[in-house]
């Protein structure tokens, strides 16, 4: 009986604790807020920006892998996305984060990830224009980024942080864009290369705003970040926009670098980089048409490798291939700005040179056939001489085709070969007048 009364006791005794632990749990799960909550414009503003730039970087990884070896400034596109959308998560967890601390440190982490983002979108272009990629500006940005978050830790300071971090987004928005400029105008010749610009010159002078604006007035824009604000909503909405425009103008980009190498591969020769056959053809023509009306004079040289089969049978197609190589860029590097160098076929080329009569276009020709003589190709430790004979036709004027001058510069090559190789065969002039 003392057992059982014992027993009783002791499990009325575990009852009462187990009851009271539950009240108090009650107390305290009904002063805790529960986990969910409706999200706020801001909220939802921020994880469109976000969402927009993850789907971004999944097309951009895409594109790297389509492209293949080059696909690396897609890489740093894809980076730059992925960095912004975390930065938008950061920013989003900072504002539904209640302890001082917590809050500033995640919205810190945002404020890195975008500065990093802008790194990684330089670091593509740069990339895609094939330039130097030099580290040290990068590094300061990074450097003062951070020591800007270090400080603005403190809630007092948050507009050093936001002044100094708008500042260095601004300078490297900036930066880009001048080499955007540059590159859209200088190397791919659009008509309004400013027109590619305008999405990062516009992200630069809202950043380069926004800094000022947190500097001369403390407390203005720092304060209107951490909460559910107008300025969060449109901020975020104007990035969306920008960011759009950017991807757009980096897409254009690509497509239009890859329609220029289109048009020059079509018309120049894979293995020398010189003009095919057909735009010889085309620009033999032009200038016809051009001498009709102007009475300028002009030549073409009809230029064949010396022994060329020998070689290949002695050395192989890759050293032939290699031999082709050296002599285009020996005959390019002394070609004027106005004259036409081309593989007319084979081992032959084809040079029309404007503007020169006979008598100028003659000593060119020697020169040129000297050069080769001098400039054997270096092999490994052995040494393959090159030698060319040259077909010289000067335009006979009046009707004469360039199909008709080409027919007279190809006689004199064969009748440079059948005089031993190795020296210029001057075309019938006669014959091109009485035509």
């Amino acid at each position: 009986m003392g057992v059982f009364r014992g027993r009783a006791v002791g499990y009325s005794a575990r009852h009462g604790y187990i009851f009271r632990s539950y009240q108090t749990l009650r107390v305290v799960g009904d002063s805790v807020p529960p986990m969910h909550h409706d999200l706020t414009p801001t909220d939802v503003a921020f994880a469109l920006a976000g969402l927009m730039q993850l789907v971004s970087a999944v097309l951009w990884l895409i594109g790297s892998r389509m492209i293949g070896d080059d696909g690396r400034p897609a890489l740093y596109w894809s980076a730059f996305a992925v960095l912004s959308a975390f930065s938008f998560v950061f920013l989003v967890a900072a504002l539904n984060t209640a302890p001082p601390l917590a809050s500033e440190l995640l919205r810190a982490a945002g404020n890195i990830c975008i500065v990093l983002a802008v790194i990684s979108l330089q670091r593509g272009i740069w990339c895609f224009f094939g330039q130097p990629m030099p580290y040290r500006g990068h590094a300061v940005a990074l450097v003062v980024a951070l020591l800007a978050s270090w400080i603005g830790l403190n809630p007092a300071a948050g507009h050093i942080r936001v002044g100094v971090l708008s500042g260095v987004q601004a300078a490297l928005g900036l930066s880009i864009a001048y080499g955007f400029h540059r590159y859209a105008r200088d190397t791919l010749q659009l008509r309004w290369p400013a027109l590619m610009t305008l999405p990062l010159l516009l992200a630069g002078a809202a950043y380069a705003a926004r800094g000022i604006r947190a500097l001369w007035v403390p407390g203005s824009v720092s304060a209107e970040m951490t909460v559910d604000s107008g300025l969060n909503v449109v901020s975020a909405l104007t990035y969306v926009v920008l960011s759009l425009s950017l991807h757009a103008m980096l897409m254009l980009l690509v497509v239009t670098r890859l329609v220029k190498d289109l048009h020059r591969l079509s018309r120049n020769d894979g293995l020398t980089g010189l003009l095919n056959r057909r735009a010889l053809e085309e620009a033999l023509a032009s200038q016809v048409q051009r001498s009709r009306r102007s009475g300028e004079p002009f030549c073409v040289l009809m230029v064949d490798a010396d022994h060329f089969k020998s070689i290949n049978d002695r050395w192989g197609h890759p050293v032939g291939d290699l031999v082709l190589k050296h002599l285009s860029a020996v005959l390019r590097g002394r070609m004027r700005e106005v004259d036409q160098i081309g593989r007319f076929g084979g081992e032959e080329f084809l040079i029309v040179l404007p503007g020169l009569a006979m008598v100028a276009a003659l000593p060119v020709a020697e020169r040129l056939r000297e050069l080769v003589a001098a400039a054997p190709l270096l092999h490994g430790t052995e040494c393959i001489p090159i030698s060319i004979s040259i077909g010289l036709a000067h335009w006979g004027g009046g009707q004469e085709e360039a199909s008709r001058l080409l027919v007279r510069a190809d006689a004199a090559l064969y009748r440079a070969k059948q005089q031993g190789r190795d020296r210029v065969a001057v075309a019938d002039v006669d014959t091109a007048q009485a035509r």
